[in-house]
């Protein structure tokens, strides 16, 4: 009973279904949303639509929702020696646990296999090759669970969330990402950004120099922006504009917009503001493998439970 009053009281701060969080600054007025070429069915309205962490967090993995983004692009200076010295703080432990999004009435009942329909039902019974109808099952619960299970994803209770679609994602791009030919291969380094995957990497001809890594990208209204782009500023210890809070290893491509490390989950129900996010180690990966002047290219859409 412990673990569910500290879920329900944490829940009780927080609006869930659609997801967003107590913020510092007032919001800018949404844009008309965005769809992706397959978009994944809605949670259904109701307490059994409200998606929440299946898991209570634990010291150092705040209930974290929004990111430290800023809209409009930052003031360039060249950092002194003694600040680029300086290494963003380490994450704190579990902060990139893989803890799935489940049905309110679910995380709070606790249990074991969830009869509930997960915004990525029909992606994950065709990942795991199941009848894929979009409905759930005894038997897809059962698949997805082991599924979870053997991903070390928490709870494992065969609910079809966004960090098990996403770890399919990660999984069936690591032994060539670019494998459909949607990233532009050139001579020279590209850093990749597939929304539709939510993945990125960089690579150089057909070779790739890092990842693919899981990421998190803009929200409806606020989407990291398709096309070509180049990183124009790199800031290590860059804080933001909008939130002051640390935004480690940022690299700017597109006014605001930058990859960058944050301390909590990829896999929130809301994108960022635009932003590129990434966990602290990839994030600084990713800074010694690009520089100054290198092309970033953005495409597809980001899915949206």
């Amino acid at each position: 009973m412990r673990g569910i009053a500290a879920l329900l009281a944490a829940v009780a701060v927080l609006p869930v279904g659609a997801v967003a969080a107590a913020q510092a600054a007032p919001r800018p007025p949404a844009a008309l949303p965005v769809t992706g070429p397959e978009p994944a069915p809605g949670p259904a309205a109701g307490v059994e639509g409200e998606l929440v962490p299946g898991v209570p967090p634990g010291p150092h993995q705040p209930w974290q929702i929004d990111t430290p983004d800023q809209m409009l692009a930052p003031r360039m200076y060249v950092p002194s020696a003694a600040e680029d010295a300086v290494e963003p703080r380490a994450a704190g432990r579990g902060t990139y646990a893989l803890v799935e999004y489940v049905p309110l009435i679910d995380a709070v009942s606790g249990v074991t296999c969830s009869r509930q329909t997960g915004p990525f039902q029909r992606q994950v019974e065709r990942w795991l090759k199941l009848t894929v109808d979009g409905k759930q099952s005894a038997a897809d619960c059962r698949a997805i669970r082991a599924f979870q299970e053997k991903e070390k994803i928490k709870p494992a209770t065969g609910f079809a969330g966004t960090v098990t679609w996403a770890r399919m994602m990660l999984k069936s791009a690591r032994k060539d990402p670019n494998e459909a030919g949607k990233c532009p291969v050139r001579t020279y380094r590209v850093a990749c950004v597939d929304l539709d995957r939510q993945l990125t990497w960089v690579q150089k001809g057909e070779q790739v120099l890092f990842g693919p890594v899981p990421m998190r990208s803009g929200r409806i209204g606020h989407r990291t922006r398709p096309g070509w782009h180049t990183i124009y500023w790199r800031h290590k210890n860059h804080v933001s504009t909008i939130y002051h809070t640390p935004m480690p290893y940022s690299q700017f491509f597109d006014g605001g917009e930058a990859f960058h490390a944050v301390y909590g989950s990829l896999y929130t129900t809301v994108g960022s503001w635009g932003c590129v996010n990434l966990t602290l180690g990839d994030a600084r990966t990713l800074w010694d493998v690009l520089k100054k002047n290198d092309r970033v290219y953005v495409w597809g859409h980001r899915p949206a439970p």
